[in-house]
């Protein structure tokens, strides 16, 4: 069984703002209308935020489904998401990281553009070779560096 709701905002002229509809397996009564609706904006809200993201800001994640005859589609939407992924693990954990896409450089796409062109000519050792060679290269010494450094 299917139930569904709909919201429609309008403003005082009665022209239309927002409306979106949700389907939900829970029974909807007056007394959970208010919570349905409310989480299905946010999940709404959550997913075109994430996408947003993935499409400005370097991924270049579009909504293209044409790609492939059968499933190079989903894979290069995962691909994209698992890159993605691995980022916000290492913002999350690698202080060198870090400290060069948030303090040393304007955007994530200025970073990887950055990367592009270091990877063409320089071999580095591992990841925190790299880090630490943008980290050196980027900025002086200054406390950012030391903190990280050290």
């Amino acid at each position: 069984m299917v139930n569904w709701c709909e919201l429609t905002l309008t403003n005082a002229k009665g022209e239309v703002l927002f409306r979106n509809a949700w389907a939900t397996s829970h029974l909807i009564t007056d007394d959970n209308v208010a919570q349905i609706v409310a989480a299905g904006r946010a999940r709404w809200k959550i997913k075109n935020e994430n996408n947003k993201v993935l499409k400005n800001h370097g991924y270049h994640f579009d909504h293209n489904f044409g790609h492939g005859k059968q499933h190079l589609s989903n894979l290069l939407a995962t691909l994209i998401r698992l890159a993605y992924l691995v980022h916000k693990t290492l913002d999350w954990l690698a202080a060198c990281y870090r400290a060069v896409l948030r303090s040393l450089l304007p955007s994530r796409l200025t970073f990887f553009e950055h990367l592009r062109a270091l990877l063409q000519y320089i071999p580095f050792d591992n990841w925190d070779h790299l880090m630490r060679f943008m980290l050196d290269g980027l900025g002086e010494k200054s406390q950012i560096q030391s903190k990280v450094l050290n």
